[in-house]
């Protein structure tokens, strides 16, 4: 029984296949980079709306971007994502034997590379933004006092009611992939890799020492630029080199960052978190006087302060309290993020539905 399962943590010597537990964590790291820069931002953003808001409401778009500039990075120098190469693995042409294999500081082809890309950086932005597409129509259709009265309202019903399936499937697909992977009957765990025209390896030692020496002979190697034109590519490449660099090294080191976050918020440590983080409830935010002379809030305490007419179907907004017009405060909040009066970042979900004694 250990000789049949033995593929699953070690390699043979002749086979340079990683075992599930490294690809399964290589992937996990770079879903943990994500949600830990969306909480650093987001603090940011709540303390100073004026200066930081824009990086939360925009966070999906520069967070892509520089997701690019490090993974084409990565690629092009070592053949290999930024995750896959912190556990010293590369991507390896499909085909190539092992004799035939480019080394590893050689980078990926272009063909592959720009798959790669596309896969590792493309694919998790589109499916961010499906998600949150899904939930801004649930939470719409949820809120809504309205029946469904043009074709558009029934089409997206019918995709919310497709959306559970369709990514059931999506997620099978995975999990069959990375059984077949576990039973030695598939070489890539991720069907992106194999659409990719890769599979994952781990470095061997020439690999290593090629990398470790590869910056050295690069600007030995470099040479001099001869017209205007060339310098400034070679500004712009060194410049968008350096930045990569700098943000490779810096997830490098925030790796570790996180593995200490998991160890804080971790479910054995919340009593010790309470106990050190026993600090008063804060007072709620200061609001603007009605009988001051703010453009912001209307005279009249029944008057929304974004239409500037009587409030229908009352909605107060937990972040700051102020009331406003269900549909008004709606679709400011899903296109601004952000309190229309004190400018808070605020979600859609923070609306409340107010009752009166009348009603």
């Amino acid at each position: 029984m250990a000789e049949h399962g033995a593929h699953i943590t070690t390699a043979s010597v002749a086979d340079d296949q990683p075992s599930i537990f490294e690809v399964v964590a290589q992937d996990s790291l770079m879903t943990a980079v994500r949600p830990a820069l969306q909480h650093v931002v987001k603090v940011l953003a709540e303390s100073n709306p004026a200066h930081y808001g824009f990086f939360w409401r925009w966070f999906d778009e520069i967070f892509t971007l520089l997701d690019l500039l490090v993974q084409q990075h990565y690629l092009s120098k070592t053949s290999a994502s930024f995750s896959e190469n912190f556990y010293g693995l590369k991507r390896i042409v499909m085909g190539d034997t092992h004799r035939l294999q480019r080394p590893a500081s050689a980078g990926l082809p272009k063909k592959q590379l720009w798959k790669s890309v596309m896969f590792l950086v493309l694919v998790p932005y589109l499916k961010v933004k499906l998600e949150k597409l899904v939930s801004s129509l649930r939470e719409e259709d949820e809120y809504s006092i309205h029946p469904p009265s043009s074709n558009w309202k029934r089409f997206y019903q019918a995709f919310l009611a497709a959306y559970p399936f369709v990514n059931m499937a999506w997620e099978g697909w995975f999990l069959a992939q990375q059984i077949q992977y576990i039973l030695g009957k598939a070489q890539h765990h991720s069907p992106l890799l194999r659409l990719a025209g890769v599979r994952l390896g781990r470095l061997t030692i020439q690999d290593i020492q090629a990398l470790e020496h590869r910056p050295v002979e690069a600007c030995m190697k470099q040479p001099p630029a001869s017209s205007v034109s060339e310098k400034i590519k070679s500004t712009l490449k060194k410049a968008m080199g350096g930045v990569a660099l700098s943000l490779s090294t810096g997830l490098s080191v925030g790796v570790f960052f996180l593995q200490f976050l998991e160890w804080w918020y971790s479910s054995e440590n919340q009593e010790t978190i309470k106990t050190l983080t026993a600090l008063p409830t804060p007072p709620p935010p200061v609001h603007l006087d009605y009988n001051s002379d703010s453009p912001l809030l209307p005279k009249m305490k029944t008057v929304c302060p974004l239409c500037r007419k009587t409030r229908v179907n009352d909605t107060v907004l937990a972040t700051s309290g102020y009331v406003f017009c269900y549909r008004c405060v709606f679709n400011y909040v899903r296109s601004h993020q952000a309190c229309p009066i004190t400018g808070y970042p605020t979600e859609v979900q923070h609306l409340i539905k107010l009752y009166s004694p009348e009603n």
